[in-house]
């Protein structure tokens, strides 16, 4: 009989070696293309995340200072003493940063009387420290302020001739709107006025406006209770600079009468932007707290947010007059009022360490955005 071709041992040998060769570079391609494929994942992640949070911060200061006078609005002080302690406190963001708009801007050092539409916040931040070791400089706050175009209070008169049922209670704790047809319908649109809102009130006694924090709405009534976050419904009889008495009539001796000429009013954001690096340690996160709601995250594993910014004063183009602000508000001589534009910074790293290396992959965007309610600048003067 003859014999059956076959693999002889060596031959099986030698076939079995060069198939573990192919298997363990077809693994190894595997492993190279997984952990390629994760990087990129996490690299478009972590740039997906700044672009959201970027985006929104360029969103919102664009319309910075929309509808806010130009030389911001009057905040509760008190001329005798330099500033009231607690009506000025506006702490921004929550609490357990105790933050307050104390700055250069005003009269006296220490204290401001008016609130601008743009807040600078440098260093006051937290220092986010990675993982890895890895830390930064303290972070930037920023908080911006602009008029709610969606709800038009100021269309119409909170009181006067033509809201003759509109009512403004003479300690200015409660607005009544009224019911002629002359008077804002709250509510109208389906867009309400909610208690935690900012309503700037203003007439011809101080056409800056003042803030006050709505703090409960029945129907057309507005209550605004003392002792609320902002600190912003504070009013005493012998202090109404920057507090709602402020837009009554004079008396004798100068006391307000309780009588308040025809008077408007336009509901405010207030929107702060910060790193958060205590909840999640790991992951912090950009956050954005409007009026004094809870803040809400908005993008994570940011590192860094830094806020430089563009002055120009009345002699000088925005062009020219550029400074970077490492410590103070404002340069020496110019305010948070001659702010033009706003430098972002955002830096980033990716939630894990990358395979290939062990390290975090980082990256970060900047951007410089035109305040288009403050940036005009009179070149015929």
């Amino acid at each position: 009989m003859k014999k059956r071709p076959g693999f002889t041992l060596v031959e099986l040998l030698i076939g079995m070696a060069v198939t573990m060769v192919a298997l363990a570079a077809a693994f190894v391609l595997f492993r190279d293309s997984t952990k390629a494929n994760t990087n990129v994942t996490q690299a478009s992640d972590m740039s997906d995340n700044m672009r959201a949070g970027l985006n929104l911060i360029v969103q919102d200061l664009i319309q910075t200072g929309t509808g806010i006078p130009t030389g911001g609005i009057t905040i509760p002080n008190s001329t005798a003493s330099g500033c009231n302690s607690k009506a000025r406190r506006v702490n921004r963001p929550p609490a357990v940063l105790n933050l307050t708009f104390d700055g250069p801007n005003s009269a006296n050092v220490g204290c401001n009387v008016i609130l601008p539409a743009i807040e600078p916040g440098n260093g006051l931040g937290p220092t986010v420290t990675s993982p890895d070791g890895t830390s930064g400089p303290a972070s930037d706050i920023i908080t911006i302020l602009y008029a709610d175009n969606t709800l038009a209070l100021d269309q119409k008169p909170i009181n006067g001739p033509a809201c003759p049922t509109g009512k403004i209670l003479a300690d200015g704790s409660q607005i009544d709107f009224g019911s002629s047809p002359g008077c804002v319908t709250l509510g109208a649109a389906g867009i309400p006025v909610n208690p935690g809102d900012l309503l700037m009130l203003y007439n011809a006694h101080n056409p800056n406006g003042i803030l006050q924090t709505v703090s409960s709405v029945a129907g057309q009534i507005v209550k605004f209770d003392a002792g609320d976050a902002f600190n912003l419904n504070g009013r005493t009889t012998t202090e109404t600079s920057g507090t709602i008495l402020s837009l009554q009539d004079p008396g004798l001796p100068a006391v307000p009468n309780g009588n308040y000429p025809v008077t408007s009013c336009t509901r405010v954001w207030m929107i702060t932007y910060f790193l958060d690096s205590a909840a999640d340690p790991k992951h912090p996160m950009l956050m954005r707290a409007v009026n004094f709601n809870t803040p809400q995250p908005v993008a994570e594993t940011l590192e860094n947010l830094q806020f430089s910014y563009n002055f120009a004063d009345s002699a000088t183009p925005p062009s020219v007059n550029q400074f970077f602000v490492p410590a103070i508000p404002a340069p020496r001589g110019d305010n948070e009022n001659q702010i033009r534009s706003v430098n972002v910074y955002l830096g980033a790293r990716s939630a894990t360490m990358a395979a290939a290396t062990g390290k975090y992959i980082r990256s970060n965007l900047a951007t410089q955005v035109a305040l288009r309610s403050m940036a005009y600048f009179n070149n015929y003067q």
